[in-house]
């Protein structure tokens, strides 16, 4: 009898709709962002809630793909064009060449974060759109937390809001979540949570430099706050992650290293990852043709429909002509060099079912730029990679792959077609990586919730109890000085100190009163 009532109770959460509410997303960046951010207003509009996306046009993130093309049963609200998308988008792609070449620092994210910042000075700008959108009277926001710019739209608009982090948990240090630097690899450090003793120096090291990066990156919206926020009451950046409701992340600890968590963080793992549907009979037919060699995946994300960089679509080409495997290459078809012969096992296509495709009996392999959706859709399906990433957390996404032994790591500045097909042999033909790819299969599939029920519920938790207050953690209210116990620790060493003082002095005078002869001879 308990157990039916139990069995009830988890279905009335589940599938019983609480009151609708009203939600209001927003990502301005696109790519695998519209991505997850699409998914996310989905999943919510189905539960039965009243969701809009906010969302900026003509951004070069989603060039080269059909996700405009969708029809979407959530309403959908588009910024006025902006001009400067222009320029932004004609520096990503001048970048695009420097990120091939294995040119990706600090600075390029700093200056990333310039161009958000820019782009947020004119959203802030379009009054008519905030009004209209404050007057819908929402009862909480979802913000693409990768660009701060969502920060300051919810502050405008009053909002309360969940930050939804596109992404492993790289700014753990910025909200607050305990990251001991002895086995927290921090980000862009490159490094497992397995450190020897200079491992564990270097990471000490990007500790502090990322608090720098990270100070620069926030400077760049100081005018930005300034011009559109009244003196007095102007927010700063880090306060308004510490009054975020709830942090969720994409990513879980199938891939993600053990860590230390706090409350208000959660992490769900890929909404992106489901179960397959059969692909198109074009493609299935190309995949007959493999034989029990199957075929490779290649796809370098949404923000690449084509590489720029010549160079390397030679030696990928003639890399895939070395082996038997049948390869399907999402390559934009106006792109492909005319001089450049097609290699015979391969097929490009615009655009290609990346999770359908995962999941086919006949998948080996994929061939990838380390986006964390890419390698929880191939964990999902258990398919091993081959990873060439270039800028962000692609890195980092690696090493954690190439720890878990589910792929290799290969720089793109050393990609020639040798070494290029001699990885993919290795991955192919040595059975470790299959299996480790499996293991993490069955630990992802096995989660208790799949990632679009925790976050229906999670979101409906914060929306029903009033607020994330419940889950913040003291800690992050108090100055650095309390929180690290540096008040404790001084009056700690006062007070040795001191006591010591006093033993010393205590000692002299005993002595005076028991040798006072001696003493004064010496």
């Amino acid at each position: 009898m308990v157990r039916a009532e139990a069995v009830l109770l988890v279905f009335l959460q589940l599938f019983v709709l609480p009151e609708a509410a009203r939600i209001l997303s927003m990502s301005f960046v696109g790519g695998s962002h519209y991505l997850i951010f699409n998914e996310i207003s989905r999943v919510l509009h189905e539960r039965g809630h009243e969701v809009r996306l906010l969302m900026q046009k003509d951004s070069a993130l989603i060039t080269g793909t059909d996700l405009n093309k969708e029809s979407k049963d959530y309403q959908i609200t588009m910024l006025s064009e902006n001009e400067y998308v222009k320029e932004f988008n004609k520096w990503f792609l001048e970048m695009q060449k420097e990120f091939l070449k294995g040119r990706y620092t600090s600075g390029t994210y700093i200056e990333l974060m310039h161009h958000l910042a820019v782009q947020c000075d004119s959203i802030l700008n379009q009054s008519d759109i905030l009004n209209s959108l404050r007057n819908e009277k929402f009862d909480i926001a979802i913000i693409d937390a990768f660009n701060p710019c969502t920060f300051l739209v919810a502050e405008k608009l009053e909002l309360p809001f969940i930050a939804f982090f596109h992404g492993s948990i790289i700014n753990a240090i910025q909200i607050g979540i305990p990251s001991p630097p002895s086995y927290v690899p921090v980000f862009f450090s490159r490094l497992s949570d397995r450190m020897d003793f200079w491992g564990r120096m270097k990471n000490c090291f990007s500790y502090f430099m990322s608090q720098v990066i990270n100070f620069q990156a926030e400077a760049q919206f100081n005018s930005v706050i300034q011009t559109h926020f009244q003196a007095g009451s102007r927010p700063s950046l880090p306060d308004l992650q510490q009054k975020a409701e709830l942090w969720i992340y994409i990513t879980d600890f199938s891939i993600e290293f053990p860590r230390p968590l706090l409350p208000n963080t959660i992490c769900i793992g890929s909404l992106l990852a489901r179960p397959t549907k059969p692909v198109s009979q074009e493609l299935e037919d190309f995949i007959g043709q493999s034989g029990e060699a199957g075929f490779i995946i290649v796809t370098m994300g949404s923000m690449l429909s084509s590489l720029v960089q010549m160079d390397m679509v030679k030696e990928m080409n003639a890399g895939f002509a070395h082996l038997p495997q049948k390869v399907i290459w999402r390559y934009q078809h106006s792109q492909w060099p005319q001089e450049l012969k097609l290699a015979p096992n391969v097929k490009i296509v615009d655009w290609l079912p990346q999770n359908d495709l995962l999941g086919h009996p006949k998948a080996r392999l994929l061939v990838t730029h380390g986006g964390l959706n890419s390698l929880m859709e191939a964990i999902y399906h258990g398919v091993p990679i081959l990873g060439i990433p270039l800028f962000g957390d692609q890195f980092d996404n690696m090493v954690r792959a190439e720890t878990k032994q589910i792929g290799i790591f290969m720089p793109s500045d050393q990609l020639t077609a040798d070494k290029f097909a001699k990885a993919m042999r290795q991955i192919l033909e040595d059975a470790r990586y299959k299996t480790a790819a499996m293991a993490l299969r069955k630990i992802r599939q096995s989660y208790p919730f799949t990632p679009e029920e925790q976050l229906i519920r999670w979101v409906e938790h914060i929306i029903l109890s009033g607020g994330g207050a419940h889950l913040r953690p003291y800690g992050s209210q108090q100055p650095l000085y309390q929180q690290y116990l540096l008040d404790v620790v001084l009056f700690l060493t006062a007070s040795f100190l001191l006591v010591v003082y006093c033993c010393v002095k205590l000692v002299k005078i005993l002595l005076k009163v028991i040798y006072p002869g001696k003493l004064k001879q010496t």
